[in-house]
C-alpha cells in the first residue's frame, strides 16, 4: 500500500492543473494522479463527435499559470488536448500519472486521519491487445484526496427514453460514444438537446448531412462570437505573454460577470 500526501483522481484539464499548482506551491508534498483510462486529457481526449470544441474562451478556461498562445480563443478539442499535454510535460506532471487505475472506493479514517483508496487496475491498453486483460486491485493512502473527474458519467451518458423507440428504423447515436465509422452524409438527422454539445455538433453535421434538426425542450439564448479574441491577440503583439494573457483573462471574466448579473436582474 503506497502512501502519498495528495492523491488526484483524473488526468484531465482539472487534474493536470491541480498537480501543476501543487508542484509549484508545495514542492515537498508527494502526490500521484490516478487515471482510469490510458490517455491524458479527459473530456478532450474522450469525446470524438464532429465539431467538438470548448464553449468557453480559453483565456478563462485555460490555466492561470500558463498562457494560452493560440490565435483562436474558442478552441477545438485537438488544440485543447495539445495545451494540456504540453502543460503536463513542462511541469513534469506526465511522469506522475498512473494510467489504467480506476478508483472504485474511497474511505476516510478519522482516527488515522487518512484516506484509503481502492483502485481497479488494468495495465493493458485495450486498443493494443486482442485479449481481455486481468484486472487487479491496488490500495493507496493519502492525507488529501482531490477529485478531478468532472460531472460526466463517462461509462453511460444520459439517454432519454420514449415510447415507440423500438420501432425506429434509423440509427441512434450518443455523442459521448461516437462511432468512428459513422456515415451521416446526405442523411436526415435529428439532434435532441440544445446544450453545448448540440451547439457544436449541429453546424459540423450540417456541412455533410442532407438536413439537421435540433429538437429542444426549452429555448436557449445563443450569442454569435468570433473564434479569435482580437483584443487578446493585439495585446500579445505589444506585451509579454503573461501580461497579455492576464489582462485578456480579466477582461473576459468581468464581461461574463456583467452579462450574468444582467441576465439575473433583467431576464
Amino acid at each position: 500500500m503506497e502512501h502519498f500526501d495528495v492523491i488526484i483522481v483524473g488526468a484531465g484539464l482539472s487534474g493536470v492543473g491541480a498537480a501543476c499548482q501543487l508542484r509549484q506551491r508545495h514542492p515537498r508534498k508527494s502526490f500521484v494522479i490516478l487515471e482510469g483510462r490510458h490517455a491524458l486529457g479527459g473530456t478532450w481526449d474522450l469525446f470524438r463527435y464532429p465539431g467538438v470544441r470548448s464553449d468557453s474562451d480559453m483565456y478563462t478556461l485555460g490555466y492561470r499559470f500558463r498562457p494560452w498562445r493560440d490565435a483562436k480563443a474558442i478552441a477545438d478539442a485537438p488544440s485543447i488536448l495539445n495545451y494540456i499535454r504540453e502543460t503536463a510535460a513542462e511541469f513534469g506532471i506526465d511522469k506522475e500519472i498512473r494510467y489504467g487505475h480506476r478508483v472504485r472506493h474511497a474511505s476516510w479514517s478519522t482516527s488515522a486521519a487518512l484516506w484509503t483508496i481502492e483502485a481497479e487496475t488494468d495495465p493493458i491498453q485495450p486498443s493494443l491487445s486482442t485479449q481481455h486483460s486481468v484486472l487487479s486491485t491496488e490500495y493507496f493512502t493519502c492525507r488529501f484526496l482531490y477529485l478531478c473527474t468532472g460531472y460526466y458519467d463517462y461509462e453511460a451518458g444520459y439517454t432519454p427514453n420514449w415510447s415507440g423507440v423500438e420501432r425506429f428504423r434509423g440509427q441512434i447515436v450518443h455523442p459521448q460514444k461516437w462511432p468512428e465509422d459513422l456515415n451521416y452524409e446526405n442523411k436526415r438527422v435529428v439532434v435532441i438537446g440544445s446544450g453545448a454539445t448540440a451547439v457544436t455538433l449541429v453546424p459540423a453535421m450540417a456541412e455533410r448531412a442532407a438536413h439537421v434538426t435540433m429538437l429542444q425542450r426549452s429555448p436557449t439564448y445563443v450569442v454569435s462570437r468570433p473564434a479569435e479574441d482580437k483584443i487578446g491577440n493585439s495585446l500579445r503583439r505589444f506585451l509579454p505573454d503573461g501580461a497579455a494573457y492576464a489582462l485578456t483573462r480579466w477582461k473576459n471574466v468581468l464581461l461574463q460577470l456583467f452579462f450574468y448579473n444582467l441576465a439575473r436582474s433583467r431576464p
